[in-house]
């Protein structure tokens, strides 16, 4: 896909959210800080948007570069590092900013491949919101210090966490047992225990010495902010 083509896709996408009332050209000027003309004249295909102004359009309304592409141009993009050998397959680990937002991790973030069981993964359910079937199902990060104590005894120190990334409603997994999940805060993601509240997510630890967090929703849907369940847990010794 060219540039033209990812600039109508971002304006399909764009006009659904506005079909749906979930947005307005004169919200998304003032979210990207343009002109609303600006706005009205890329939306009608009077103009297209330079690079600084798409990115302003996909920071503004959550979206990655990947949101535009097709799934077969995704599939292409991580083919040679998600293929596995035999009974294995192959799962990237990254940092917490790319799982948390990149539908698909791309090269240049991946730190290391490690290799899971295909039975393993094959026999955990999903639970996916309808925008998660182009997202890289399995990733793995190394979860920080004061994440990992927030969650003690069931993260330590040195923790790598592996996300399923098609697990992002809120609905247990196993009966009478809290799902463990990844959640969007700031640049990255934290690890916790997750209720719903009204309009905002309770994000709760196991380590009762660690304070329960309140995030807001700001509009988005709960499974937006859900990067994924914590479906596993390894320590390096």
């Amino acid at each position: 896909m060219n540039a033209t083509g990812l600039q109508d896709e971002l304006r399909r996408i764009l006009w659904e959210r506005i079909r749906a009332k979930k947005l307005t050209g004169l919200a998304l000027a003032r979210q990207t800080q343009f002109e609303q003309a600006y706005i009205s004249n890329f939306l009608n295909r009077k103009r297209s948007l330079s690079l600084e102004g798409m990115d302003r359009l996909l920071a503004a309304q959550n979206l990655s570069i990947y949101d535009l592409l097709n799934r077969d141009e995704l599939n292409k993009r991580t083919s040679s590092i998600s293929a596995g050998e035999g009974n294995f397959d192959n799962v990237v680990l990254t940092d917490a900013a790319n799982a948390a937002r990149e539908p698909v991790i791309r090269r240049e973030a991946v730190r290391d491949v490690l290799k899971f069981k295909r039975s393993f993964l094959k026999r955990l359910r999903s639970a996916p919101s309808k925008d998660r079937d182009s997202w890289q199902r399995f990733v793995l990060i190394k979860v920080d210090a004061q994440e990992a104590t927030s969650m003690y005894p069931r993260l330590l120190p040195g923790a790598m966490v592996l996300i399923d990334r098609h697990y992002n409603l809120l609905q247990p997994y196993r009966r009478n047992q809290a799902n463990i999940y990844a959640v969007r805060k700031g640049p990255g993601c934290t690890i916790k225990y997750v209720e719903r509240a009204g309009d905002h997510l309770v994000l709760r630890p196991h380590n009762q010495l660690y304070p329960v967090s309140v995030l807001p929703l700001d509009g988005h849907e709960a499974s937006e902010m859900i990067v994924g369940r914590i479906c596993h847990v390894s320590i390096e010794t």
